[in-house]
């Protein structure tokens, strides 16, 4: 097991805090990182790279510290949101000249896997500089995947990709995650975490707002009530029968739509089954209609 952890790092510029007393771990399997515009991700990332020293607490790789570490960088693959490359170099020659860095043994058939991996055989002999956005991002994958490293970590991966390329590469991601690497992935696109991430960590202002499934950390808002949609044989009457329940704030029948709001989310899942009962009602259909990485991280950003 891979574990990048944190403890209490902050780092700051002069006077501008970028990131305040962060602490958290990271390990297998796939961790979405969010925040607003401004928030201290790409800081966070580049600091688990190793390429930023944190100003207080420390970053390591499985106890080793990342930054002035070079024999870290082995184990650590990174995609930075940022392009630096020389325009005439090819794919190709980009990802050997990634895979002679990093003391690959055979670096041209490494480079060969991770070109194939990413989709890119056919035009890995072109220059970059005629490539797309999403071709690139291809490209700095495959770079970060050369010589093979237990961890993952991915600044706006999807950036410039269409949609097929969007889900071949979560379908790598997935595959990779499933075979036990560590990957960390930042997206400003929150149906990507959404579908991809186990975990997300929410970052605002520099400081780590939530860390966990969106679920349970949706569940855990208990200042915000939660809503559902029913359907039943019925809703009429389980309608009726709701609205004496002491957990519920309030019950709606509209457009033949029965939605219900409560601040006790488990009470409600609980006595469900006991309300349709008592209505003599078929229960068919109990969705939280709000349950979304949208409504958590909306809910993060505005206290």
């Amino acid at each position: 097991m891979t574990v990048l952890a944190l403890a209490g790092v902050s780092r700051w510029y002069g006077n501008v805090v970028a990131v305040n007393d962060v602490s958290f771990e990271v390990g297998p399997g796939i961790t979405g990182l969010l925040g607003p515009n401004g928030a201290g991700k790409t800081t966070l990332l580049h600091l688990m790279a190793g390429f930023l020293a944190p100003s207080a607490g420390t970053v390591d790789l499985d106890g080793t510290p990342t930054w002035r570490h070079p024999e870290v960088y082995r184990g650590i693959g990174f995609v930075p949101e940022r392009e630096a490359f020389y325009p005439f170099l090819t794919a190709r020659q980009f990802v050997e000249a990634s895979a002679r860095l990093s003391g690959v043994a055979d670096p041209r058939a490494a480079t060969e896997r991770a070109i194939a991996t990413v989709g890119l055989a056919d035009a890995a002999d072109r220059g970059m500089s005629g490539y797309s956005k999403g071709m690139r991002q291809r490209a700095k994958v495959a770079a970060a995947l050369v010589h093979d490293p237990p961890t993952l970590i991915l600044d706006e991966p999807f950036n410039g990709m269409d949609p097929r390329q969007r889900l071949s590469m979560m379908d790598l991601l997935r595959a990779m995650a499933a075979d036990g690497r560590t990957i960390l992935f930042s997206s400003h696109i929150l149906e990507e975490v959404e579908r991809l991430s186990d975990r997300v960590l929410v970052v605002v202002a520099g400081r780590l707002a939530a860390a966990g499934d969106f679920r349970r950390i949706r569940r855990l808002m208990t200042d915000r009530p939660h809503q559902f949609t029913l359907r039943s044989s019925d809703d009429r009457r389980l309608a009726v029968e709701l609205m004496a329940a002491p957990d519920v704030e309030s019950v709606e029948l509209r457009d033949g739509r029965l939605t219900l709001r409560t601040a006790d989310y488990g009470a409600l899942t609980r006595g469900i089954a006991s309300a349709a009962r008592r209505a003599g009602v078929t229960l068919y259909e109990l969705r939280p209609a709000d349950e979304s990485l949208e409504s958590v991280f909306s809910y993060l950003v505005r206290r």
